[in-house]
């Protein structure tokens, strides 16, 4: 059976996948230098980003189910250019690979070539953008938010401190687990969180995304 044969024509993954790959085609350069030449082949880096991709496109919530899926979804299979007998890969291929792909910078070169080639093929304009940010939670206990010269003896064997009736800031304070993250709010009222912030740039006559820091 043609697995190809069986993706509808007017399928949206379809132009997704035809810009994605060439957004690829032009990490070839990037991808020598991440992979070499010799010792035991690994799962293409063209494949993980595209995975990474199926998994925001579905709400996917882990690496586990996204290889869960890839053993019956045909349309994943497809669109990962997997034919219908090849054994998938294991989700311990991300956390492998995921060191070299941060390195490298391979995920924002993989955005920054989509927008590319979104811009060649015309399907956004130079006009109509506007800002939009959101906080992401950390994975950092509140528990580890702690005074920047604390010292370990200061904690119970267990890691836990008394915080009761003391303030905390980030001028002061630091998580020990994420010392990048930053404890911050979504709004007034909200409850204060270990959080990244994140901007994006939408271009909005499209509703694409074309930059975000």
């Amino acid at each position: 059976m043609n697995i190809e044969e069986q993706i509808p024509e007017d399928h949206p993954l379809r132009e997704i996948k035809e810009v994605a790959d060439a957004a690829l085609k032009r990490m070839d350069r990037t991808f020598d230098r991440m992979y070499s030449k010799r010792g035991r082949r690994s799962v293409p880096p063209e494949r993980l980003l595209k995975s990474m991709l199926l998994m925001a496109l579905y709400s996917i919530p882990s690496e586990v189910r996204l290889c869960e899926q890839l053993r019956y979804n045909m349309l994943f299979r497809w669109f990962l250019g997997m034919d219908m007998v090849e054994t998938p890969f294991d989700h311990c291929a991300f956390s492998d690979n995921r060191d070299r792909l941060l390195e490298y910078q391979a995920t924002r070169k993989f955005f920054e070539h989509v927008v590319a080639e979104a811009q060649a093929r015309r399907l956004m304009s130079k006009d109509h953008f506007s800002v939009d940010g959101t906080l992401l939670d950390a994975w950092a206990s509140m528990k580890s938010f702690r005074p920047k010269d604390e010292d370990d003896s200061d904690n119970d064997n267990n890691g836990f401190a008394d915080f009761k009736g003391s303030k905390r800031s980030n001028k002061t304070h630091e998580s020990k687990t994420d010392p990048e993250a930053k404890l911050m709010r979504k709004g007034v009222g909200k409850e204060a969180r270990l959080s990244f912030a994140l901007h994006a740039l939408m271009e909005n006559r499209n509703g694409l995304l074309v930059d975000m820091r």
